[in-house]
């Protein structure tokens, strides 16, 4: 069984969910189950690089393999080292400029902290 929080506004174990949030059939208040998680579990996500070292924003890092950009004929080298990154949330969590290429998105196990 699913852990399905109570209702916030009027406290109802009645609470459904309908796709990415959760309604309350009485109240009809409705939350998202993102805001519900972060609210029950009182953690932040934490971001690690390939060697599971914290990530942050700000941080300088380099890519630890050949990673090629779809939909072009080019690549990010391994050993580009990326300056001032920003995380963020989805399946690439690290928002960068990378020079030469421009804006990218990267996944954090592929790269590692200097």
């Amino acid at each position: 069984m699913t852990d399905i929080p109570q209702c916030p506004k009027c406290s109802s174990n009645y609470v459904y969910e309908d796709r990415d949030q959760y309604i309350c059939p009485e109240c009809a208040h409705e939350w998202m189950i993102s805001d519900a998680i972060g609210t029950t579990s009182g953690k932040e996500k934490v971001i690690s690089d390939s060697n599971g070292t914290p990530l942050t924003d700000g941080d300088t890092i380099s890519v630890i393999k050949d990673l090629k950009i779809k939909g072009t004929s080019s690549v990010v080298k391994k050993g580009t080292k990326v300056k001032n990154i920003k995380l963020v949330d989805g399946d690439h969590d690290i928002d960068c400029k990378i020079t030469g290429i421009g804006p990218m998105k990267l996944k954090s196990e592929f790269v590692k902290k200097i």
